[in-house]
């Protein structure tokens, strides 16, 4: 068994518990504090395993990505953070796994697979680290990779209003309107003989990157930014 496949076994009842009891927290802090609506949830697929791609303009587009649906989503951490019993498990809980900081990509694609064929959804935002401003920008490939390899659908999301209500540099979540608008599912193209043709996920990449620009120009309309 790898070392994702036996965090995802790990996480029992508990665990689950405990995620959907911060997802509900934070969801509801977000929704009074933040005025927080989400669009388009029928969106999201109900079973099986899917990319969740938002855009990134905050620090708490992560809790934003886990109030778009019931289901425990999975997420990316640097294994230093696990080096704590206590920590790890609570990062586990709430849906992260271990990536070695500084390993090459490789590593975090294959443990991403991973969690895709174990049927859980993973969240990846792909402009990578945090972005400012209106225009999304030129996207990595691992989004689209990882989702075209694993044979599952994109589901891209524009988040308006959370770089507003907590920016780079800021120490407070600030009471400013946050919109989410959750646009439909990219299916993965079919493999040729098993492999995935470059050019089929620069196509899908292309095609997520057009996606989320819509949705980041109607999210941030709808939250008056």
């Amino acid at each position: 068994m790898s070392e994702v496949e036996s965090y995802l076994a790990g996480n029992g009842r508990g665990s689950r518990l405990f995620y959907s009891f911060v997802r509900h927290l934070v969801t509801l802090i977000l929704r009074t504090y933040c005025r927080m609506r989400i669009h388009g949830r029928e969106n999201i697929p109900s079973t099986g395993a899917y990319v969740l791609a938002p855009v990134h303009r905050s620090y708490i587009d992560t809790p934003i990505a886990s109030a778009c649906t019931r289901r425990r989503l999975r997420f990316m951490g640097k294994d230093s953070l696990w080096k704590n019993g206590t920590v790890g498990w609570i990062l586990s809980a709430l849906g992260a796994f271990p990536v070695t900081r500084g390993s090459a990509d490789r590593q975090a694609v294959t443990r991403g697979i991973q969690v895709l064929q174990a049927g859980e959804p993973l969240v990846l935002f792909p402009e990578g680290e945090r972005k400012s401003g209106p225009t999304v920008e030129p996207l990595m490939d691992g989004a689209a990779y990882i989702a075209c390899k694993a044979g599952v659908p994109i589901v891209p999301v524009g988040i308006g209003g959370s770089d507003r209500a907590m920016g780079k540099g800021a120490k407070f979540l600030y009471p400013r309107k946050v919109v989410v608008v959750i646009g439909e599912a990219i299916p993965a193209p079919a493999s040729v003989d098993g492999r995935m043709p470059r050019a089929a996920v620069k196509e899908i990449s292309t095609l997520l990157h057009g996606r989320l620009q819509v949705l980041l120009d109607e999210s941030r309309r709808l939250a008056g930014g």
